[in-house]
């Protein structure tokens, strides 16, 4: 099941849809690198190659978890520290 969600990126306010179970890993990141899920999808949304940022939260969770299983493609953005 799709969640839609309004979100303020960049000073704008958008609506991503996204399963609960990226909601949930993209939350779960966000804490792992002690930052906002604001301030992630911003990060992922300036990095982003896709004019989709839906799609581009779901490559970023997908390679996050690559990176950590050891498989190429470490997630395309760095920790915000």
């Amino acid at each position: 099941m799709t969640k839609k969600r309004s979100i303020v990126v960049r000073s704008q306010k958008t609506s991503v849809t996204l399963e609960k179970e990226f909601w949930q890993c993209l939350k779960d990141i966000a804490r792992s690198r002690q930052t906002t899920l604001t301030e992630l999808v911003g990060a992922i949304d300036a990095a982003r190659t896709t004019s989709n940022l839906s799609s581009a939260i779901r490559v970023f969770v997908l390679d996050h978890y690559r990176a950590r299983a050891g498989n190429v493609g470490a997630a395309a953005v760095p920790n915000s520290d």
